[in-house]
């Protein structure tokens, strides 16, 4: 019997299905668990959570004589009441468009939320224990709503990442990064947090590979690049260990490292035989590898970075879907470093709805003067608007240390 009640008719001993309201609102990564903590009570009360859902069938009932908020039978029941949280007399929450700047400020606090959920979860599957997917879900729904609002807010804010966070929030800007894809390729709701979903947990492997390893700051050895390339069977076996998982889950672990010219790992497979979701998570590891600062070398200027896997799209990729991805990211994507028809240098803080080429741009530098200016962002689309992007500009040659600080506009990773 599953049972939603009022936070404070929890006690130790109850199995929690489901916290009611926003996965940001409650301090625990995993969706169902048994309390066995007084310090897990007093943090759910500490917490903004109201009410909870408790399965009875798997730990201690309310008292006798306490009445619960409501009684389902089925977890499909408590899914279709979750989805009609009400905010707002009574409207069920719709995701709004904002600018980069407003939802920069709620994605820094999902990326928080975020690495420790992908930390724990990396923790418990080095222990050996089953992941809790259910818990997973909950966070892309947060991620998901974030794209919705502004695709390049997390997406771009997720590339920040310290060379030991790389493993942990290179889970979430994939995750990211295949919501907003799905969407452009005109999935369902239900395909696209699958994908997501599938996003998150394609690494999970590497929970078993030794760290030493995965941020060794040189080349691999032949050994030990064979034993890399054991991490997405290593995680799709965790994966089956699993209840109920999605199959495009499991698929785009276990294949997200396939060619399309049959050169990839582990399976070999070609064009034909690999599905769409493994060929999405493809395109979407390999940009956020390479766009981020890794052990042994920095990371490329993400439109250099289009650029170079646009070279590699015969044997590597799958061309519809690389030039989906294109699409979903801008010819320049936020972070890009761009010269402008006046000579003046900025970064790419936002995409716009007219034109992959015409961004928003925080211009800073002058090339005539060589100094720097007072920052302005001018959106290229705007009919009155005479500049233009004439080139990509490479940042080692600058050495601007608060390019990210620009676009952003926080002065470092906050994670």
């Amino acid at each position: 019997m599953l049972k939603r009640i009022r936070a404070d008719q929890l006690i130790l001993g109850m199995y929690v299905k489901e916290f009611c309201g926003s996965w940001m609102e409650h301090p625990f990564w995993r969706s169902s668990f048994v309390l066995t903590d007084t310090k897990d009570i007093e943090a759910i009360f500490a917490s903004s959570i109201q009410q909870v859902w408790i399965d009875c069938d798997k730990g201690f009932d309310i008292a006798a004589g306490e009445t619960a908020v409501s009684v389902a039978e089925s977890e499909a029941q408590i899914e279709a009441q979750l989805e009609l949280v009400v905010i707002d007399g009574g409207r069920p929450r719709q995701p709004i468009h904002v600018c980069a700047a407003v939802e920069i400020e709620r994605a820094v606090q999902i990326c928080k939320q975020a690495k420790k959920a992908v930390v724990a979860m990396f923790e418990e599957a080095r222990m050996g224990n089953t992941v809790d997917v259910g818990g997973a879900k909950l966070l892309v729904n947060e991620i998901s709503d974030s794209v919705s609002r502004n695709p390049g807010a997390l997406i771009s804010l997720a590339r920040l990442k310290t060379v030991d966070d790389y493993t942990y929030m290179h889970s979430v800007a994939v995750c990211a990064m295949m919501v907003a894809l799905a969407r452009q390729l005109g999935f369902d709701e239900t395909q696209t947090r699958s994908v997501g979903l599938a996003g998150l947990l394609h690494d999970l492997g590497k929970a078993l590979m030794p760290m030493a390893v995965l941020n060794k700051p040189g080349k691999l050895t032949d050994g030990e690049f064979t034993l890399i390339k054991q991490h997405p069977s290593a995680g799709h076996r965790m994966l089956l260990e699993g209840i109920e998982i999605d199959p495009i889950v499991l698929d785009v672990c276990l294949h997200h490292h396939e060619k399309t010219d049959g050169s990839g790992y582990p399976k070999g497979l070609s064009n034909q035989d690999i599905s769409v979701f493994a060929k999405m998570g493809a395109v979407c590891d390999v940009y956020d590898a390479i766009t981020s600062n890794r052990p042994y070398k920095a990371g490329w200027d993400p439109a250099e970075s289009l650029r170079k896997m646009a070279e590699w799209t015969k044997g590597h990729f799958d061309p519809h879907i690389f030039q989906a991805f294109v699409k979903t990211m801008g010819i320049y994507p936020v972070g890009s470093l761009v010269r402008l028809t006046s000579g003046r240098v900025g970064v790419v803080v936002e995409q716009t709805a007219k034109s992959l080429t015409m961004p928003c741009v925080k211009v800073f530098f002058s090339t005539k003067s060589n100094l720097r200016i007072p920052p302005q962002v001018i959106d290229l689309s705007l009919g009155d608007t005479r500049e233009k992007i004439v080139g990509r500009e490479d940042p080692s040659q600058w050495n601007f240390a608060d390019l990210n600080a620009l676009w952003s506009g926080l002065p470092h990773a906050p994670w």
